[in-house]
């Protein structure tokens, strides 16, 4: 490709929106543009970054016995509703009308698809197991797009979806995807942690992220570096500490002026935030409402507070008004005296005695609250969140905290899909049973974007050969005035054309430094330069773009390299 032809353009300067490293560079270098919040044109070269990408992917998924097949991207609704997402998810899931004033769905995943796929090809048990996949364009409407193809509202994903006999056979194809994963992440050149996670609007009986390390990552993970304990911090546990032994107090009202917070309301009383107990209000989707109790040196955990409850439909802050509703005074809130609400307290607070507590009234505690006698806890469970430095789980080493992003996830969804479908096989044993799926997804842009991140420097994008998207950027330097260098630098760029291995030539009629400059922000794994210089000295000058070490190679052994790929030895330079 001559890039004089090249649909693209380069940015000079860092766009004003770009917090990240691979937001600002892929927008610089002329990989993407932007349409609207969150969604995305990936330019040619984006493009066939992102092809490469879905190739590795392809081949490691085929590798496993996965058959690739294509899904419809919009489905009637009674599909999801029969399944019963359609009303567990929020906004994110776009719903609309036909003309037929039917109810539609944009899908963002494809379990109730293949669960009607499954009950209408698989009848016997010698048809499963089966594996499936597919490439497709997904929208879900976040809330809040952010890090250019970080977290965006239209993206491409690949699903697969293992289909198995029975949990036995699940696990057996989880452990097939685990292991893919870990091939194509290491293909694509990204460190991926595997860690325990959510199951989320997937149900089912356990889910594994892919994440790789970054400060501008949104999920915190829970690590151990003493025995490998790597959980989200969504539903990662820790050894709690063991409160003193003391005998309970009579309660006793304190005044405390403007101490609406913790930490005000320590300092006002000369006293360790693990004296006092915090109060958040929540209402579920369904309505309920919530108030979860921790103590005051850890915060709630939405997801494991979620989770307890079974809230449909997530949760939200309480408004003024439902607080003041329930009898409770924000600031200043507990269950003392509450009404319809649901009490849900973490289990260390029934462990610490005579804590401080919100009286339900506007500059008051109360002392000396104790769990359950002055109050009855509808639910006791776990429902904090990790904190640095706390004991590991596993071995009472310190944690640390680390941000990370997404960039693969793996579900075992068991038989929840397949039985509100009726997709049933016969067994061996005569017998109708549920097939049992899982669920593994990558989004594309979110790796392409990742893989920048991991594979940078000051000058540009470094990609890996593996996902370039041309194998070499060729730089012709006065090529309009010197013959030499233009025949010799079309024969490289036709050699590689015929060798089927395209390279990126940069023909322009521009100065030699705003070629560099943009060979080195493209970031294409080798830059051949022909100039008067190069050829003087024996031939055409090679840089490796991720370590910078440049050297003079021979024509023909810069056409090998085009034909092969082989890094060529350097010419010998005179003493």
């Amino acid at each position: 490709m001559r890039l004089s032809e090249l649909f693209f353009a380069t940015l000079r300067d860092d766009p004003a929106e770009a917090e990240m490293p691979s937001h600002r560079l892929l927008l610089r270098a002329g990989y993407l543009r932007q349409l609207g919040s969150g969604i995305y044109s990936l330019l040619p070269l984006g493009f066939r970054v992102s092809q490469r990408v879905e190739q590795v992917i392809r081949e490691e998924m085929n590798a496993i016995g996965c058959q690739e097949l294509e899904m419809p991207v919009v489905h009637p609704a009674e599909v999801w509703k029969d399944s019963g997402r359609y009303f567990k998810i929020g906004p994110e899931l776009v719903r609309f009308k036909d003309r037929g004033e039917r109810d539609m769905v944009l899908a963002m995943t494809h379990e109730e698809v293949v669960a009607l796929l499954l009950r209408d090809l698989v009848q016997s048990y010698r048809q499963l197991p089966v594996q499936l996949y597919h490439f497709q364009t997904k929208f879900r409407d976040e809330p809040r797009a952010r890090g250019g193809l970080i977290r965006v509202r239209e993206f491409v994903m690949k699903d697969a979806y293992s289909c198995d006999l029975d949990q036995a056979g699940l696990d057996v194809s989880y452990a097939k995807y685990d292991a893919a994963y870990q091939r194509i992440f290491k293909r694509l050149g990204l460190d991926a942690l595997r860690v325990r996670s959510d199951v989320g609007i997937m149900g089912g009986t356990g889910a594994h992220e892919f994440m790789v390390l970054n400060d501008f990552g949104e999920d915190t993970l829970v690590l151990c570096d003493s025995c490998g304990y790597a959980d989200n911090q969504q539903i990662a546990e820790v050894a709690k500490p063991s409160p003193d032994v003391e005998a309970a107090l009579p309660m006793e009202d304190v005044e405390t002026p403007n101490a609406t917070t913790i930490d005000a309301l320590a300092a006002f009383l000369d006293i360790p935030r693990s004296k006092t107990a915090k109060a958040a209000f929540f209402v579920t989707g369904d309505g309920r409402f919530v108030v979860a109790i921790v103590r005051g040196d850890y915060d709630v955990n939405e997801t494991k507070l979620t989770n307890a409850i079974k809230a449909i439909g997530g949760l939200r802050p309480a408004q003024i008004d439902e607080i003041k509703a329930r009898g409770m005074e924000a600031g200043y809130g507990s269950p003392l005296g509450a009404k319809d609400a649901l009490v849900v307290v973490d289990e260390l607070v029934t462990r610490s005695p005579n804590l401080v507590a919100g009286a339900n009234r506007v500059g008051w505690h109360v002392r000396n609250v104790n769990v359950p006698r002055d109050f009855t806890p509808d639910l006791v469970m776990d429902i904090t969140s990790a904190r640095e430095n706390d004991a590991c789980i596993q071995c009472g080493s310190p944690v640390k905290l680390r941000k990370g992003i997404e960039v693969g996830n793996i579900f075992k969804l068991g038989t929840d899909f397949t039985v509100a479908a009726g997709a049933m096989y016969l067994g061996e044993d005569g017998e109708r049973h549920p097939s049992v799926m899982g669920s593994y997804g990558i989004g594309l842009g979110g790796n392409v974007a990742c893989i920048v991140e991991a594979h940078h420097d000051a000058k540009g994008i470094v990609w890996p050969d593996e996902v370039a998207p041309y194998a070499a950027h060729l730089v012709a330097i006065d090529g309009n005035r010197d013959e030499r260098v233009r025949e010799t630098a079309d024969r490289l760029h036709e050699l590689a054309k015929d060798a089927g291995r395209e390279i990126l030539y940069d023909d322009r009629e521009e100065r030699a430094g705003v070629k560099f400059t943009d060979a080195e922000l493209l970031g294409m794994p080798w830059i051949l330069t022909v100039s008067p210089r190069s050829l003087a000295a024996g031939g055409v000058e090679l840089t490796r773009r991720e370590t910078g070490e440049r050297s003079t190679v021979s024509i023909e052994a810069a056409e090998a390299l085009l034909r092969t790929g082989e890094t060529p030895a350097a010419v010998p330079q005179p003493a």
